[in-house]
């Protein structure tokens, strides 16, 4: 198929549009999972007033309206990015979605992490390690976080779809990259005004994006399944 107007191979559009959506997902995936990971064993391990201050933070920026944030903020925030000349153009677009994925994309993981803490320092073999003389950062380094790698993962897997629908949106949404640049959700944009005349401008498009995404919720689904001790598996 066809770009209507210009001829454009529509393959090597979803193609060259895939590295970008996918290096955004990516990125912002790994990003959130580590910063989420770092906070949410702090809060679970050393309790207390750490747990209070992480916990009404993480409250704080789950409160916030990240849709219309990100849209009322990304147009100053890139000439920002611009002016500093971290990245031009679609690039410092890509920079400023990726840190707004990540800030609001770490409390959810960062509870989870805190609420598996808390769970696994109160086993015997960690009480073994504080008797033994084990000190907090090999405690963590050693004892939990090897116990967290699976949430990880599966978070991960799970997370990725997530991230590649949001580039999606927000391109669409004229947010995110512009042309000539191409991202999924930025050829769903044009394709809305040739729907009628061509429905498979939007058609093909719509379906490679649903079936990723789709392909890698099932992927996240049986890495959980396989990674989950307690499953019951033939």
């Amino acid at each position: 198929g066809l770009e209507p107007g210009v001829g454009r191979d529509l393959m090597a559009l979803l193609l060259y549009g895939s590295r970008i959506s996918f290096t955004v997902a990516i990125i912002t995936s790994v990003a959130s999972i580590g910063l989420g990971m770092v906070i949410g064993i702090a809060g679970g391990y050393f309790g207390g007033r750490v747990d209070a201050i992480i916990g009404r933070f993480s409250d704080l920026v789950l409160s916030f309206p990240s849709t219309f944030m990100i849209i009322a903020l990304s147009l100053p925030l890139t000439q920002r990015v611009e002016a500093a000349h971290i990245a031009r153009d679609n690039g410092a677009r890509v920079v400023v979605l990726v840190v707004f994925f990540v800030i609001f994309g770490w409390p959810a993981f960062a509870r989870l992490v805190r609420s598996q803490t808390l769970s696994i320092r109160e086993r015997d073999f960690i009480m073994a390690a504080k008797a033994q003389g084990a000190s907090g950062r090999r405690i963590i380094f050693k004892e939990i976080l090897p116990n967290l790698w699976p949430t990880a993962i599966v978070f991960l897997s799970l997370s990725l779809p997530g991230f590649l629908a949001a580039e999606a949106v927000f391109s669409f949404l004229g947010v995110g990259v512009q042309a000539p640049s191409s991202t999924w959700g930025l050829v769903l944009s044009d394709a809305v005004s040739y729907w009628q005349q061509d429905p498979a401008y939007l058609l093909i498009p719509s379906g490679m994006l649903i079936i990723v995404v789709l392909s890698l919720n099932l992927f996240g689904d049986g890495l959980r399944d396989a990674l989950d001790p307690k499953s019951d598996r033939a």
